[in-house]
């Protein structure tokens, strides 16, 4: 089992796979430093928002006027942290349709530089019969 275990990591597709993730975690925490740390202030330096402190408090016991002394207090629906996230997940989407995007247009770029293939030859009989067409043609 151990054997079969190893055939199956050592295979390209797994490993392929296994940085892609690791590589797509961290692209992930990238994306979300850039939607908190940089486009958030900039959207609320502008109009005054804060997304990540939109809730709305399920309990009377909420009184407090951000979301994380507010969680403390009881239950919150945080839809500004939820804007917040879908926000990363546009980002992340766009950025990968580029990326994706100009992978495809470097495939076919690659594609049309390629020279073409040669012709494959007839078969024996269409190349015996085109030539005794060709034969006959002449007389």
């Amino acid at each position: 089992m151990l054997k079969e275990f190893q055939e199956f990591v050592s295979k390209g597709n797994v490993m392929d796979l296994a940085v892609a993730v690791i590589i797509g975690a961290a692209f992930g925490t990238i994306v979300t430093s850039l939607v908190n740390d940089i486009i958030m202030p900039f959207i609320g330096a502008l109009g005054g928002v804060d997304f990540s402190n939109y809730f709305i408090g399920l309990s009377h016991n909420v009184t407090a006027t951000n979301l994380a002394d507010a969680r403390k207090q009881g239950a919150v629906f945080a839809y500004g942290n939820f804007i917040t996230v879908a926000l990363n997940f546009i980002i992340l989407a766009f950025i990968i349709f580029l990326m994706v995007k100009a992978v495809n247009n470097l495939r076919k770029r690659l594609e049309r530089e390629k020279p073409a293939a040669p012709a494959a030859p007839p078969p024996a009989d269409v190349a015996l019969l085109t030539e005794i067409r060709d034969l006959l043609a002449r007389r």
